[in-house]
């Protein structure tokens, strides 16, 4: 229940004053105390709180997996028939399962939670009549909030004071140009949401200006809050998320295939049904994947803490493998390129001779502006202290990106200014004259072309070019960008960003990765072409946003191939881009930090975005860099094609052993009197079999198969299966013949033997299968995964010698079966190696 019933319509009809008033604050805020409660009684803000499980209750839900309810069922199933060891053995293995899945997820989840901590959005408010910043949920109906150009709107709100106030709510009106906000009260019949001028909603961004106001709905009860709860929008599935659904069905059909199979055989042999439902049952749990989920929550948690130690921040683990598969990185200069240590160094007229008055004019316009924290103001400002104390702020007509410039109006001795700084080629388009030796000249076609090479000059030296313009303007209450007209060109400001003196070998490094650089910026060709060169980025190409707008998708798609550099591009022409590669089957990063780079780190497959980048910027990323780097950045690329090669391990390893030993099956029903294996032996072998994969997470990846992108590739996991399946089949067989053919072993002691060879086979396996190079000789698996498969196979293979055994229906082995089984595993690993060999020939992931 909100903290008031009232509309937002109420409180845009009314004075500000009554607002507190009615929400029972004032222009300091609420105290501490006051905030907490409201927050313990009406909520935290937050639109669909989901509720944090308990330790016992987070431990319990893992029962509710398919694979554990048929498993209990079985055990249960078990008791009734009076199997009791059975029963209890199920049971205990469900159980030890459970606690093993359990912990490593707990705490996986516990360390992501941790890092994302470090980059949740804080908004400042007045608590005690002091300014403190607080996390978003922690607000509450009648804290005051101050706002300013780059914050994200954490709740409905109705402003109490505002300048130059600009909001983009495209979100939630789909707006296309920001839409400005004041204090001054609504008409009563002023209520849709894009008429409320002096009301700011939940999920909107603030463009420039600031603004003062009181929160009055938080949460589901905010406008966005509303139509959250009457949709549910699934989170669009990236390349990974679809690859583990395709394999997810591959395994379904097989598994339920062949489980049929197994049953329907058993049955005709006569065999009785209880046992051969329990044997086909174990045989479906050997089948599944039961811990792809918790390899792929540790592989992706323990990657994300690799990550942090590199500067790199994860906010959604499932990104970590699309990291890995990033092949196109598309990004702006400033600051990954450069070092973004912005200078001032030259102030020239417009022909190119030193000005004074260029200089002042532009120290007025930057030290009078309120909006969009700008590098180049600070440049300004910076530059040189000048005394301006004989003018006065008038008025300010904040920057946007359509017009690329922005002006304040200064006062002087009676008369107004209008002061404008931009773009060079916007600014020109609103100059008809131009200074020289103090004088306005017309700006002629003829004198416009020299005022532009000298525009180009500066760019071609690799100078970031701002056109500083001026007109005396008419007292007016306010001015608008229709002032911006009839004005006098002064001259140019040209700053210096240099290159980063490891940028060179940094972009080497990414390239010999696989991910090609696209630079896409709103500054002009000539600069970015010219810090290109100086870091010896190859040009491919190079596109304008002015010849974007004729080229229809298709022939984008084919530009976007061609081109390195994409220059003066708004917001909306940077995602034509993106989605023009991705249409092109990349997978695409973007990295920015502005506000204007947030729908572009929506539209990519991977969004970064850097610790000090504006709240809207780094609430559209996955991932938060600590620093702008591509060093940085390059790291976690390494870091996610590690977590997506340990991944991929575990599948491996399953679709080369327990699918080959499902075939085996077939054959065995077949050919024995008697089923091959016990249920409570399947089930056993495959529990050991599991404890032994829980330490890939930790295994070593190969240089090699880090250094090119590694997409999710269907076709190659289904040729995997088919060739390696089958070989270990064959050796299941021979393990028949030869323990019951050749040595004629009973029942208890053959299924003792096939169930230490199948343990074996299918755990070693993974030293063989994990690399392409020659195992322990070329390539080491780590020490955890190494022990984990030597303690497995030894707790297997000395199991049927314990008190122990008769449990699970096991019988010792003499030393010549010991030796036999030894020799054929030995055999199937060479074999196996051999077949990768020629399998990785002729195929590569």
């Amino acid at each position: 229940m909100p903290f008031t019933e009232k509309t937002l319509a109420y409180f845009a009809s009314r004075e500000a004053d009554d607002v507190a008033a009615e929400l029972k604050t004032s222009a300091n805020g609420l105290s501490e105390r006051e905030a907490k409660r409201r927050i313990a009684a009406y909520g935290p803000n937050v639109i669909s709180e989901r509720k944090r499980l308990n330790v016992i209750f987070e431990f319990l839900s893992h029962f509710k997996s398919p694979l554990v309810i048929i498993l209990l069922i079985a055990a249960g199933v078990s008791a009734f028939l009076g199997e009791f060891a059975d029963a209890i053995i199920i049971a205990v293995m469900v159980l030890l399962g459970v606690i093993l899945d359990f912990f490593l997820e707990y705490n996986a989840g516990k360390a992501s939670e941790k890092l994302k901590q470090i980059v949740r959005t804080k908004v400042t408010v007045s608590r005690d009549g002091a300014r403190k910043e607080v996390f978003h949920s922690d607000i509450c109906e009648g804290d005051v909030l101050f706002l300013s150009a780059g914050s994200m709107v954490p709740a409905d709100a109705r402003i109490i004071s505002a300048k130059d106030f600009f909001v983009n709510q495209s979100s939630l009106t789909g707006e296309s140009f920001p839409s400005e906000k004041t204090a001054a009260k609504l008409h009563e019949a002023e209520h849709s949401v894009s008429e409320m001028h002096n009301i700011v909603f939940l999920g909107t961004n603030v463009i420039s200006g600031s603004a003062t106001a009181i929160v009055l709905k938080t949460g589901s009860h905010t406008e966005f809050g509303k139509i959250a709860s009457k949709l549910s929008s699934p989170s669009e599935e990236t390349d990974f998320d679809r690859g583990i659904n395709d394999f997810g069905h591959l395994v379904m059909k097989a598994t339920f295939f062949l489980v049929l199979l197994i049953f329907l055989f058993n049955a005709m042999m006569k065999r009785d049904l209880i046992d051969s439902f329990l044997f086909a049952l174990a045989v479906a749990v050997g089948l599944t994947p039961e811990l792809l989920p918790m390899i792929m929550s540790v592989t992706m948690a323990k990657g994300s803490l690799g990550m942090a130690k590199e500067g790199v921040i994860v906010k959604r683990l499932a990104s970590i493998p699309n990291f890995g598969s990033m092949d196109v990185l598309c990004t702006d200069k400033t600051g990954t390129l450069t070092q973004d240590k912005i200078q001032l160094v030259k102030y020239t007229d417009a022909v190119g001779r030193h000005s004074e008055s260029v200089l002042l004019h532009v120290y007025l316009n930057s030290s009078y502006q309120t909006g969009i924290k700008n590098p180049l103001d600070t440049a300004v400002l910076e530059f040189k202290a000048m005394d301006i104390s004989a003018y006065e702020k008038v008025d300010e007509i904040p920057f946007d990106f359509v017009r690329k410039k922005m002006s304040v109006v200064a006062g002087r001795s009676g008369k107004r200014i209008l002061i404008t700084k931009g773009a060079p080629e916007e600014v020109f388009k609103s100059c008809e004259t131009y200074e020289h030796d103090g004088k306005p000249m017309p700006l002629t076609h003829e004198a416009k072309e020299k005022v532009r090479e000298q525009y180009h000059s500066l760019s071609m030296d690799g100078y970031r070019v701002l056109a500083v313009a001026v007109r005396e303007v008419p007292e007016a209450k306010s001015y608008s960008k229709h002032d911006e007209k009839d004005m006098k060109l002064l001259g140019f400001v040209s700053f210096l960003d240099p290159p980063k003196s490891d940028v060179k070998e940094v972009l080497q490094e990414l390239h010999h990765a696989g991910v090609e650089i696209k630079i896409i910026t709103g500054d002009n060709e000539l600069v970015t072409k010219k810090i290109c060169d100086d870091i010896s980025l190859p040009i491919k190409g190079i596109l304008l946003g002015a010849e974007i707008d004729h080229l229809t998708d298709d022939a984008l798609r084919v530009r976007a191939e061609k081109t390195t550099i994409f220059a003066r591009f708004s917001p909306d022409e940077k995602n034509r881009v993106i989605n023009a590669l991705r249409a092109n089957g990349h997978v695409v990063g973007y990295m920015g930090d502005g506000i204007n780079d947030a729908p572009s780190l929506k539209a990519a497959d991977i969004g970064i975005s850097v610790s000090s980048a504006v709240d809207v910027a780094r609430e559209s990323a996955d991932i938060i860099l600590t620093r702008k780097s591509l060093r940085v950045l390059r790291h976690g690329i390494l870091e996610g094609r590690k977590t997506f090669g340990n991944t991929l391990k575990y599948i491996m390893m399953g679709l080369s052993s327990n699918f080959g030993n499902m075939f085996s099956v077939l054959g065995a029903v077949v050919y024995l009197p008697f089923l091959p294996m016990l249920p409570v032996q399947i089930l056993l072998n495959n529990f050991i079999y599991d404890f032994s994969q829980i330490t890939i997470p930790t295994d070593n990846v190969d240089k090699e198969f880090i250094q090119k992108p590694k997409r999710w590739d269907m076709k190659f996991i289904r040729k995997f299966m088919i060739v390696f399946g089958p070989v270990s089949s064959v050796f299941d067989i021979i393990s028949f013949i030869v323990l019951y053919g050749i040595f004629g072993l009973s029942q208890a002691a053959f299924q003792t033997g096939w169930f230490m060879e199948s343990l074996a086979t299918q755990t070693l396996v993974i030293h063989v299968i994990r690399t392409k190079k020659i195992p322990f000789i070329q390539s080491n698996a780590s020490r955890s995964l190494l022990a984990s498969s030597i303690l497995c196979v030894a707790l297997g293979w000395l199991l049927p010698y314990t008190p122990l055994a008769k449990y699970f229906g096991f019988a010792p082995l003499s030393l010549p079966i010991l030796a036999a089984l030894a020799g054929i595993v030995l055999v199937y690993l060479v074999c196996v190696e051999i077949t990768k060999r020629i399998f990785y020939a002729r195929n590569d992931l």
